[in-house]
C-alpha cells in the first residue's frame, strides 16, 4: 500500500519538480577528478521520502531506505531550502489555497 495515491503524489511533484527546476544538477559530476562516482538519487525519489516523514511525522532515520539515506534526505533539504525553495513552496501553497 503506498503511502498516498498517486493521484495525490503526482500533482505535488510536478509542481515541485517545476520549482527546482534550476537547481537540477546532472547525473554524474563531469569535474569529478576520477571521472566516475556514485550516481545521484533522483529528486523524486528524495521527494517521496520527505513526504513520507510528512505524513508520518517521524525522523529521516525511519523514513530512509537502501536506496535514499538519511543523510541524502537532510543534505538535499539543506540545498533546496539554500536555493529559496521552501519560500516558493510556500507561495504556491497560499495561492492554491485562495
Amino acid at each position: 500500500m503506498p503511502l498516498l495515491p498517486e493521484s495525490l503524489i503526482d500533482p505535488l511533484w510536478v509542481e515541485f519538480a517545476a520549482l527546482i527546476e534550476a537547481e537540477r544538477r546532472p547525473e554524474f559530476d563531469p569535474a569529478h577528478p576520477w571521472g566516475c562516482h556514485r550516481r545521484r538519487i533522483p529528486d523524486r525519489l528524495v521527494f517521496e521520502h520527505v513526504l513520507a516523514a510528512l505524513v508520518h511525522g517521524s525522523g529521516y532515520e525511519r523514513i530512509a531506505t537502501p536506496g535514499c539515506s538519511d543523510r541524502t534526505i537532510r543534505r538535499r533539504l539543506a540545498q533546496w531550502a539554500a536555493a529559496g525553495v521552501g519560500e516558493q513552496v510556500l507561495r504556491a501553497a497560499l495561492a492554491g489555497y485562495d
